[in-house]
């Protein structure tokens, strides 16, 4: 990996330490390009080219790529919420079935579960374990009326990484769907649907994507198109698409059944750039060079006395390193970072939290263990 080549692809390097690639990431440089291009040719030439609509395809081609589906098996969304919406709102649920989640799931992919308790379908919640969701908790919540298992591939919170492929196993071997939340996990660990046995994935672009705000992708395995009914309907999920000759209800037999009305085409063209970026670089390399400057930080936080939240086991670890200390006013010292040394990080939930990605140098990661101050007791 040519570090600085690929550092010239993100240009918030020149300005700052950008650390926090689990809120909201920068633009790839590939990403910004392709917006521009997308205005320029929308004002010069509108639609008649037809450029945005052929990029779009491309484009799903490139998100299926990417998780080892089909081009047919992608949807576009808006947000990750949108897509979870699209498996709690489009199963037929019976009363008396439920869902196994988990105590550390970000709200997005908990409230739709919960908005089905209506319909008598009940949530069932393993709990959270020294910062990790132990296997046998959501094994033991699996009985023959649960229907999905729904769990983020990363927790947002401390960066637990969940082995989609056990759990694939598992909700295999039980007849249980399994609904995965991808968005702290794509772009940095390598996730094929097929071989984790995974039935729905939704992620946004704009985290470890690199993408824009407000463009996402959703997964649907094949044979379970025509079980999930679109909860959204409009004239894009029609086979009979533009003609309005014979208005017949006709839903398409692919993903795009999910794509209800117009694309967001320019959202479509920038987290395509950042996709090509991403599948050129290579995922497993992204993730050793994610592994080596998380696994710097946190040498750097323990040696400095602060406490570590994140689990660094192999098969846990994330780009996500959740940290604290009882000696410091968290939010003024992340402030401090950001105003002194132009340090980007977040605090969740009363912690400290660094996300760094494959273009950050190890002189970063070094420059925030330097700035940070000591945790350590003073006896």
């Amino acid at each position: 990996m040519d570090l600085d080549a690929l550092r010239s692809q993100f240009p918030i390097t020149r300005r700052y330490n950008f650390l926090d690639h689990a809120a909201v990431a920068p633009l790839s440089g590939p990403a910004s390009e392709a917006l521009a291009a997308y205005a320029r040719e929308q004002a010069e030439n509108a639609y008649i080219n037809n450029v945005a609509y052929r990029r779009a395809e491309q484009v799903r081609q490139l998100a299926a790529r990417l998780i080892g589906a089909h081009a047919d098996e992608i949807a576009f969304i808006k947000n990750t919420t949108e897509g979870i919406n699209f498996v709690a709102g489009g199963l037929q649920w019976i009363t008396g079935d439920n869902v196994v989640s988990t105590a550390m799931e970000f709200p997005a992919n908990f409230y739709p579960w919960m908005n089905l308790e209506h319909r008598g379908v009940h949530v069932r919640v393993a709990p959270e374990v020294d910062g990790r969701i132990p296997f046998d908790q959501i094994a033991s919540r699996i009985d023959n009326r649960t229907r999905v298992v729904a769990i983020s591939a990363v927790q947002w919170s401390n960066g637990f990484r969940t082995d989609l492929t056990r759990l694939g196993e598992l909700c295999q071997e039980k007849g249980v769907l399994l609904c995965v939340d991808a968005i702290q996990a794509l772009g940095v660990h390598p996730i094929d649907v097929k071989r984790m046995n995974i039935d729905f994935l939704s992620a946004d672009g704009h985290k470890w994507l690199c993408g824009p705000e407000g463009l996402g992708v959703f997964y649907c395995r094949r044979e379970l198109l025509g079980h999930l009914r679109p909860t959204c309907i409009g004239y894009l999920c029609m086979k009979s698409d533009f003609d309005t000759t014979e208005r017949r209800l006709d839903l398409r037999d692919d993903a795009r059944r999910f794509d209800s009305g117009a694309y967001n085409l320019a959202g479509i063209a920038a987290l395509g750039a950042s996709l090509e970026l991403f599948l050129e670089t290579g995922v497993e390399e992204i993730q050793r060079q994610v592994k080596f400057l998380t696994d710097l930080l946190v040498e750097g936080l323990r040696r400095k006395g602060w406490q570590v939240h994140s689990p660094r086991t192999p098969s846990e670890w994330s780009g996500i390193v959740s940290f604290s200390s009882d000696k410091h006013d968290l939010q003024m010292l992340r402030k401090h970072l950001l105003g002194e040394f132009r340090i980007v990080l977040s605090r969740r939930l009363g912690r400290l939290r660094a996300s760094p990605h494959f273009y950050n140098s190890k002189d970063e990661i070094e420059q925030l263990v330097t700035a940070l101050p000591s945790a350590q007791s003073s006896r």
